[in-house]
């Protein structure tokens, strides 16, 4: 089966090395980054292809040969790459995290017959499923709260941080209103707000805030209360708010010199320098999902944790093996026909469809992607 993957970065590098691995697919890699092509040269089972795809029409000719696609490019361009692979009528895996609205591509993905499986990576992704899953289980749900972060295992000052994936995605996140459900109603809060210290075992103290990462899971479930709040070392979040309060993340350009200069393209090229995991430099993901509801007249409270570390053997950085790895394993569910629902889907659909959760988890542990569930009465 040939599976053609649209972008080769930190994730989508380790997408590809994973779907090659065990002679099921043969993999198109394609990306305009010439060094990150390289990477994967004279590997068996892959074809690096350049192309620039911000034009729709390399994204089409970059995929007329394909079964699956895998759509890995970062948020900006995403929702019209997976425009473009839909209305070539290929069924896709999105892992582009992009602001727009996906359901705004349904018509057209059911009257194509098209299976377009989007936000999968880990969260949003692997924890969509896990509540998905749960609302086949329980009478009803009340809440759901999530934290999940991807940190270097070693804090540098002055940003305490490495980017595992786009750096432009990270700044988005500060940037973007965060959506949240309080008492059934949709409540929106600036990103980086209501900042509060968790404690976590092995990793110690992290501070939580707001950001945009319920995504889907507003419109498709119907719970009271859900927050997700994004994972940092404590400070980073006071730095962050400092440079949007400044200026330095807006997107309109700005007069300098005369010279028009867009604030959040210099910043991203001036932190992307310090964000960079170097060769070797290990990172960690961490997330934990809270999830009250009643089962059987009883209420009850499910906990999920999931802490993974940088993987030496491959030299794969944990947010790369815990997004790329959750993405890969949908896929071929999505190859097998165990998933084939017509139209988007949240990766809380797949949840909800039987077989698919255990699916999944049988696929991580196999990567050592351990996601540890814990029941108890509330």
């Amino acid at each position: 089966m040939r599976v053609t993957v649209l972008g080769a970065g930190l994730v989508g590098h380790a997408i590809v090395l994973d779907l090659a691995r065990d002679g099921e697919f043969e993999v198109t890699a394609v990306d305009r980054d010439r060094g990150a092509l390289a990477r994967l040269a004279g590997i068996a089972r892959i074809s690096p292809v350049e192309a620039d795809l911000t034009r729709p029409k390399a994204v089409r000719h970059s995929v007329a040969d394909a079964d699956l696609v895998i759509n890995a490019v970062p948020g900006f361009m995403g929702f019209e790459t997976l425009r473009a692979v839909i209305e070539a009528g290929l069924n896709v895996v999105d892992i582009g995290f992009f602001p727009e609205d996906p359901f705004l591509l349904d018509e057209v993905a059911r009257d194509r017959g098209v299976t377009a499986v989007v936000d999968c990576g880990v969260a949003p992704g692997l924890c969509n499923v896990t509540v998905g899953h749960l609302q086949t289980r329980l009478d009803r749900i009340d809440s759901y709260l999530c934290y999940v972060g991807g940190l270097p295992r070693q804090r540098d000052w002055p940003f305490e941080y490495r980017a595992c994936f786009s750096p432009a995605d990270v700044l988005e996140e500060y940037t973007r209103p965060a959506r949240l459900v309080e008492r059934g109603e949709e409540v929106v809060r600036p990103a980086l707000s209501d900042r509060e210290l968790v404690d976590f075992p092995g990793i110690g103290t992290l501070e939580a805030f707001n950001t945009d990462g319920l995504r889907t899971l507003v419109r498709t479930m119907e719970i009271p209360e859900m927050k997700e709040k994004t994972l940092r070392y404590p400070g980073h979040a006071e730095l962050m708010r400092i440079f949007r309060e400044t200026g330095f993340l807006e997107t309109e350009p700005i007069d300098v010199r005369g010279q028009a200069v867009v604030p959040r393209d210099l910043t991203s090229a001036l932190v992307f320098e310090h964000w960079r995991l170097r060769d070797g430099e290990e990172d960690l993901t961490v997330m934990q999902v809270v999830v009250k509801g009643v089962a059987a007249g009883r209420a009850v409270t499910h906990t999920y944790n999931l802490l993974d570390f940088y993987d030496a053997g491959t030299n794969t950085t944990s947010m790369a093996r815990t997004t790329g790895y959750t993405c890969t394993v949908v896929a071929r569910q999505v190859a097998s026909g165990l998933y084939r629902r017509p139209g988007i889907s949240p990766p809380e659909y797949l949840g909800r469809e039987p077989g698919c959760y255990e699916n999944l988890l049988r696929g991580l542990q196999t990567r050592n992607i351990r996601w540890s569930e814990s029941v108890s009465e509330s």
